[in-house]
């Protein structure tokens, strides 16, 4: 069997609360970890380190499990560069844009698509994420939405029909006839390739009554259910996710303490997205009132051509930290195990006995400068299923 050592780690954090300082992150100092296949087989005071093939020297550098972004739209044609600078000098978001990206997303290859992907996904790894969910969405169309499905599927397992994004163009005026098309053949060809369904529950996108069909079918056709909530103004959409037990309600912008209460005594994860507040200067939704809730809350990226163009959960936890009321410890814990409790995942987010060999190494001493010094690129290696990238 192979076997890898990491050794002379300064600061470990495993997300293990109850073995080693810092509550939740359950640090562990002057550590080792050792790693055989693309498991955690052992890990503890490095002077109790077992023997191994190979070995890394972290050289007193900080290693914390990979980063798990449980909210990414990566399968997608061309850009809207125009669009974020036209934000940027004063234009308010709507989300209407992504009609465009629907366009360039059905004139385009295959290749093009998965290409991509693919240079995303490798973006997103370089930066620590070991761990990513990718959704449809800019397909909106039978074939589309498939294809989209099975693209995305070639590299992730956790993959998420979003045939409920925007209504398209050429169903404006037919929105019930375009949900029967979504719960009916859109949902039947994009079911094999998909573990999760998911819908934009806002203004200018789909209402409560719509969402509960979508997600109702998808549940049907035994799909889990994650739900876009509440982003772009108040709505039900939180409430929506916590009634049908979804694993996530994701941006979770604009709260009533109704909605706190919910998610509050509800298993469904809070998953906030800070990059799209940074990109749509829209207010940054509050996690000091949603933690203080005891709500749980995971970080993800966003990652799209519209809203979120970045694929750095490190420039996620800055703001967070910076921006939302979290401490570089919550923001760590949101966005690794916090996105694994998000995709209900128990085998990533975590570094313990059994859990997967997804992990990094910092360029850094502590877990404190993914915040301290934030747009530096402190990944110094990743490790995926136990292998060295």
């Amino acid at each position: 069997m192979s076997s890898l050592l990491i050794d002379n780690i300064g600061e470990l954090v495993t997300n293990v609360a109850g073995t080693g300082e810092g509550g939740r992150l359950g640090i562990r100092r002057d550590a080792a970890i050792l790693v055989e296949e693309d498991r955690v087989a052992w890990l503890g005071p490095a002077r109790y380190a077992p023997a191994a093939a190979r070995r890394i020297d972290a050289d007193g550098a900080a290693v914390l499990p990979g980063f798990v972004d449980s909210h990414a739209h990566l399968v997608f044609a061309g850009d809207r560069a125009a669009e974020f600078a036209a934000r940027m000098a004063g234009q308010p978001y709507t989300g209407g844009g992504i009609r465009t990206t629907v366009a360039a997303t059905r004139a385009a290859s295959d290749d093009t698509l998965r290409g991509t992907v693919r240079r995303l996904r490798a973006e997103a790894l370089r930066q620590g994420t070991t761990t990513i969910e990718i959704k449809s969405g800019y397909g909106l169309n039978v074939a589309d939405e498939a294809r989209s499905l099975r693209i995305a599927a070639e590299v992730t397992g956790e993959t998420t029909f979003l045939g409920a994004h925007v209504v398209p163009t050429e169903y404006a005026d037919r929105p019930d006839d375009y949900v029967g098309l979504v719960c009916g053949p859109m949902l039947h060809a994009a079911a094999p390739y998909a573990k999760w369904v998911d819908v934009f529950c806002e203004r200018g996108a789909f209402d409560a009554d719509h969402a509960r069909a979508i997600l109702t079918c998808g549940q049907a056709a035994g799909l889990g259910v994650r739900l876009h909530a509440n982003q772009l103004g108040p709505g039900p959409g939180v409430r929506l996710a916590v009634e049908l037990g979804a694993a996530s309600a994701d941006h979770c912008t604009h709260l009533d303490d109704a909605d706190v209460d919910a998610l509050a005594g509800s298993a469904t994860v809070a998953t906030l997205l800070p990059g799209a507040e940074f990109s749509t200067r829209s207010p940054y939704p509050d996690a000091r009132r949603l933690l203080d809730a005891r709500v749980t809350v995971a970080l993800a990226t966003d990652c799209n051509p519209g809203s979120s163009y970045t694929s750095s959960m490190p420039f996620c936890v800055a703001l967070a930290v910076r921006e939302m009321g979290m401490t570089p410890a919550e923001a760590v814990w949101a966005a690794t195990a916090g996105g694994a409790r998000a995709l209900r995942r128990d085998d990533v987010g975590v570094l313990a006995p059994g859990a997967r060999a997804d992990l990094m190494i910092l360029d850094a001493p502590s877990h404190l400068h993914l915040a301290y010094r934030p747009g530096v690129p402190l990944i110094r290696q990743v490790l995926h299923n136990g292998v060295p990238r």
